[in-house]
C-alpha cells in the first residue's frame, strides 16, 4: 500500500485528491496550517471513506521553521513514503511578507516545498517507486532573485507567477538529481473551482475535480512511471491535457543554477 502525503489539503483539490487516494485505499497523509480544520478534515475523509489509514501534519508553510518541525514529526512517525504532493499554494494574503522580510508567495509556493522535499528525501527513497509531484501553474515569469531575496516588492500576480516558475525550474533540477525518483510539475488547470481561485479571481473556467483527478493520475498512474523531468499542462486538451513545454528558463540551466545557489544561501541563514 503506497503512502501519500499532500500538502495544503484541508481544501481545494487537495482536499479532493485526498478523498481519492483515501477511497483507493491508500494511506493518506494530510497537512494543514489549521490545527482544527485539518482534524475536521481527516474526520471527514475516514467517515465517508471507511479508511483509518489517514493521518495528518499541522505547519505554516509561511514558517520555514515549522516546515522543519513538521518534517521532523513526518520523520519519527512515517517510515517510508512513496508519493509526495506538494499543492499547498497562495496567492492572496493579508500580510504580503514573512516575518523574515520575504513574500509571502515565494516563502509557501516555492521555499516551503523546497526544504520540505529536501528534508525527505531520505524517507521517499525508502518508497516505492517514489514521486514527487509539484504543483506548477499557468502563471509563470522570470525570477527576480532580489524579489526572492526580499529586496524587492512585487505584486501579488508577479510574486504568484514568479513562485510558480521557481519551483517548476527547482523540478526540473531536482528530476536530473535524483534518478531515483519520478519528479513532475504540473499545472492542475487554470482558474479552477477552489477557494484560492474565488479569492484571487472571483470566478472560474473549470470543475475543481479536473485539478485533483490529474494529481491522482500523476501520482499513480503507470502511464508516468518514465515522465521525470517533465511538465504537464492541464489546460491543453479538453478532459485531460498532457505535457508540453514548460517557460523557457526552465531549460536555462545557467538561471536555475543561480536559482539554486541563491535559495541555498537564503536557506543556510
Amino acid at each position: 500500500m503506497k503512502t501519500i502525503l499532500i500538502t495544503g489539503s484541508t481544501d481545494g483539490i487537495g482536499k479532493m485528491a485526498a478523498f481519492r487516494f483515501a477511497e483507493a485505499g491508500y494511506e493518506v497523509i494530510l497537512h494543514g496550517r489549521n490545527p482544527a480544520k485539518l482534524a475536521e478534515t481527516i474526520k471527514e475523509i475516514k467517515t465517508a471513506t471507511g479508511s483509518k489509514n489517514i493521518q495528518g501534519f499541522v505547519s505554516d508553510f509561511s514558517d520555514l521553521n515549522s516546515v522543519h518541525q513538521m518534517v521532523d514529526a513526518i520523520k519519527q512517525e512515517v517510515p517510508n513514503l512513496d508519493i509526495l504532493i506538494n499543492n499547498a499554494g497562495i496567492f492572496k494574503s493579508n500580510a504580503p511578507s514573512t516575518a523574515d522580510g520575504f513574500d509571502i508567495r515565494f516563502v509557501v509556493n516555492y521555499l516551503a516545498p523546497f526544504v520540505l522535499t529536501k528534508k525527505l528525501l531520505s524517507v521517499l527513497a525508502k518508497g516505492k517507486a517514489p514521486r514527487i509531484i509539484n504543483l506548477s501553474s499557468a502563471a509563470q515569469a522570470p525570477v527576480s532573485l532580489d524579489a526572492l531575496k526580499g529586496n524587492v516588492a512585487l505584486s501579488a500576480q508577479e510574486a504568484y507567477a514568479q513562485s510558480k516558475l521557481a519551483l517548476t525550474m527547482w523540478s526540473f533540477n531536482l528530476a536530473h538529481l535524483r534518478s531515483d525518483m519520478v519528479v513532475i510539475a504540473v499545472n492542475p488547470g487554470s482558474l479552477l473551482n477552489t477557494k484560492m481561485v474565488k479569492e484571487a479571481y472571483g470566478n472560474h473556467w473549470s470543475p475543481a475535480e479536473k485539478g485533483s483527478n490529474i494529481l491522482f493520475d500523476l501520482a499513480i498512474s503507470e502511464e508516468y512511471e518514465n515522465s521525470s523531468g517533465r511538465y504537464f499542462d492541464n489546460d491543453k486538451g479538453t478532459v485531460k491535457g498532457f505535457f508540453a513545454p514548460a517557460h523557457p528558463d526552465t531549460e536555462n540551466l545557467s538561471k536555475i543554477e543561480n536559482l539554486i545557489s541563491t535559495t541555498e544561501h537564503i536557506l543556510a541563514k
